[in-house]
């Protein structure tokens, strides 16, 4: 795909965005199986949800513009998860896999804010303003998983992982 114009770009970056979430719908059932506390499968599990959502909110906006959402594999998200899923390989105690695993989410989720923000200015800039609505709502859940990963990390799993290491 030749990128021409900036609506050129944002047909790009949408299929990134993508295939990254589709990419994240294949890893969090594996994330949620592998947290040791029900807080955090419970945080997967919903996020999951919330995944799907973003992949039909994204086909919307696809279906929207007669563009294809099919694109590049999202290499950046393809690295993170293969480093997460080395983290959840090694042996570690579970406060410490709960702490490897919310990290390599909050990575993820970074990836995204980053991604959807673009794209959302992008579709503000070419007045597209449905899809910046869209996408402002995935932005917004991407931020929230991103804080209670936060939350869970420091209200309980940070802590015990310290704890494991004295």
């Amino acid at each position: 795909m030749k990128l021409n114009s900036l609506h050129d770009l944002y047909v790009h970056e949408l299929q990134d965005l993508y295939s990254a979430e589709n990419q994240i719908i294949k890893a969090l059932p594996k994330m949620a199986e592998n947290a040791t506390t029900t807080e955090l499968r419970s945080a997967f599990e919903e996020h999951l949800h919330q995944t799907r959502e973003h992949v039909n909110r994204l086909d919307r906006i696809f279906e929207r513009l007669n563009e294809s959402a099919k694109g590049d594999k999202c290499q950046g998200v393809e690295g993170i998860i293969e480093e997460g899923e080395d983290l959840m390989d090694k042996d570690a105690t579970e406060s410490v896999c709960d702490a490897a695993l919310i990290g390599s989410a909050q990575k993820v989720e970074h990836y995204e804010m980053a991604g959807y923000g673009t794209v959302r200015t992008f579709a503000q800039q070419l007045g597209y303003s449905e899809d910046a609505r869209l996408l402002q709502m995935t932005l917004q859940e991407e931020e929230q998983t991103d804080k209670k990963l936060s939350s869970i990390a420091e209200r309980r799993v940070n802590t015990e992982a310290t704890r494991s290491a004295r």
